[in-house]
């Protein structure tokens, strides 16, 4: 943006310049506006500097940065700073609008250099909140609002403290508009509002948006880690675009399984930032942050997956994700590089089944798997191993390379790095005895159990009362012989999670079919709004 400039006037009188002259030329002005007001597309007010300029002029600018308007300013009076009233119209109806000034030359050539800013908000409607990707900015006058402010932020990705705080005392939600791929968040700015779960940080710019609400920042925990104070401790936010190799290598993934890519690849990073270059990835712990990612068409969702895309292996992962018109929200608890595609997948085994419409979504989700390319065998059993690896996907987590939680789960076994993620996540338990028992078939009530888990991880369980849940399984004539799961599997009813093998039989100890997991997967991840 072109900062303020101040252009000549005639109304400067001579008894100005003679007290001009002999008052002390300063480098660096104090510089201001008072009694601004923004009503009906009109903004009038004052514009003040502590050293005389016979150059007058102020520019505004729509809150994504558009210039709206210069306007000449005229000389008002002298009352230890020089003031000059202003008054612009036809500006249109924004929630508010920036000023920038007084900048240019005085009277003795030497350079203004304190400009400064102000958005004056319209004082005819009330704040209205930020909409779409970038917001739009809140309303009224001065004090907190509850709606929004946009920060254009420039390809050096620097914000000022003191503006990024000023704003977070007026409003709840902040945008950061990036003309580069990354933003550099000084932590100071924040830590008066981490504790407020209103407060959100939308990062944005033409490749995609973070959505951050502040309260899953632990901003003590990582400077500690970066051996700072949260004075000096730097949040870096980049949204930016895979490098060509990156992007080869995604659309032969996408290719290997029979996919088609909608959007861009983007990586997604947030980490903290210490002293001599050193960093560390902001630990989101079980909070699920939103990324916006456009999409090149609208797309049918049972048919589109986000994916997470691992540099290591080559290979995809889904990633939760709902789909509007354009427009993927993925919902992770990591940073990675993720992209949107489309598949189309089937089992020849699984036509007029009465889960056919569950398995064909998840399977073109990414999160359930044929036992061969065109088979899936829906009513085969399915193993505690395989089932805690199914959770684990749908819930986006990541697993490690080896595991050794439980005494009886190999390190080298397949499901190592899955059942240790499930475990740290607290989805599933061991035996006395300190095994797993992974290739052991999951019955009805383990099953229940491991899903609403799965709720309670994702923020999405709902609560169930003692007198609730004898009346959710008092229904059903086998309720006895639920072992230890009675809380689990009632809520899982409410939830609709699961539903009774007749409607006065539950079948709890029954044996659990690869059909009734994937319903189970589906209601789950309906209920967590994990997908459409």
């Amino acid at each position: 943006m072109k900062p303020a400039v101040f252009k000549k006037t005639a109304q400067v009188t001579v008894m100005m310049l003679i007290i001009s002259i002999m008052l002390p030329v300063l480098a660096f002005a104090a510089s201001g506006f008072k009694d601004v007001k923004y009503e009906n597309g009109t903004v009038t007010g004052t514009v003040y500097s502590d050293v005389y300029s016979v150059n007058s002029q102020v520019y505004m600018y729509s809150p994504s940065g558009t210039q709206l308007n210069v306007t000449d300013v005229t000389y008002s009076v002298y009352d230890g700073v020089y003031n000059y009233k202003f008054t612009a119209s036809g500006l249109g109806t924004y929630d508010y609008i920036n000023l920038y000034g007084p900048v240019g030359s005085s009277v003795y050539g030497e350079a203004i250099t304190d400009s400064v800013y102000k958005a004056v908000y319209r004082t005819s409607t009330p704040p209205t909140g930020g909409g779409g990707i970038i917001g739009g900015g809140g309303g009224g006058g001065g004090g907190w609002m509850s709606g929004s402010e946009t920060i254009i932020v420039y390809a050096d990705g620097s914000v000022n403290a003191d503006r990024l705080k000023d704003s977070f005392e007026k409003y709840d939600t902040v945008t950061l508009s990036l003309n580069g791929d990354f933003v550099l968040i000084p932590a100071k700015a924040l830590v008066n509002f981490v504790s407020n779960p209103d407060k959100m940080l939308k990062i944005t710019n033409s490749t995609g948006t973070y959505n951050l609400p502040l309260n899953v920042l632990k901003l003590d925990d990582l400077a500690a880690k970066l051996n700072v104070t949260v004075d000096e401790l730097i949040i870096k936010a980049s949204i930016s675009k895979a490098d060509d190799a990156t992007t080869n290598a995604v659309n032969a993934a996408a290719n290997a399984i029979g996919g088609t890519l909608v959007s861009s690849i983007v990586d997604f990073s947030i980490t903290g930032l210490g002293k001599e270059d050193n960093k560390v990835a902001v630990d989101f712990g079980s909070n699920y942050i939103s990324r916006v990612l456009p999409m090149v068409k609208a797309v049918n969702p049972g048919q589109t997956t986000a994916v997470l895309y691992d540099p290591a292996t080559s290979k995809f992962s889904f990633v939760p994700a709902l789909f509007s018109e354009k427009e993927a929200l993925i919902k992770r608890n990591g940073s990675s590089i993720y992209a949107v595609i489309e598949t189309s997948k089937t089992f020849g085994d699984i036509n007029g089944h009465w889960a056919q419409n569950y398995i064909t979504l998840l399977a073109n989700k990414l999160v359930v798997d044929g036992v061969t390319d065109t088979t899936f065998e829906p009513e085969r059993s399915i193993t505690r191993a395989e089932f805690a690896a199914l959770v684990v996907r749908s819930l986006g987590l990541s697993t490690s390379s080896t595991g050794t939680t439980f005494s009886d789960v190999a390190s080298d076994a397949w499901y190592a790095g899955v059942v240790d993620a499930a475990s740290k996540a607290k989805l599933i338990d061991g035996y006395e005895d300190g095994t797993f028992k992974p290739n052991a078939t999951i019955n009805r009530e383990e099953l229940a159990a491991m899903v609403v888990r799965a709720l309670n991880y994702a923020g999405a369980k709902p609560a169930v009362t003692s007198e609730e849940q004898a009346q959710l399984l008092g229904k059903f004539k086998d309720a006895s012989s639920i072992v230890w799961a009675n809380e689990e599997v009632a809520t899982a009813i409410k939830a609709g999670i699961i539903d009774g093998m007749t409607d006065d039989m539950l079948g709890a100890r029954s044996t659990a079919t690869r059909a009734q997991s994937a319903t189970m997967l589906k209601r789950l991840l309906t209920t967590a709004k994990f997908i459409n």
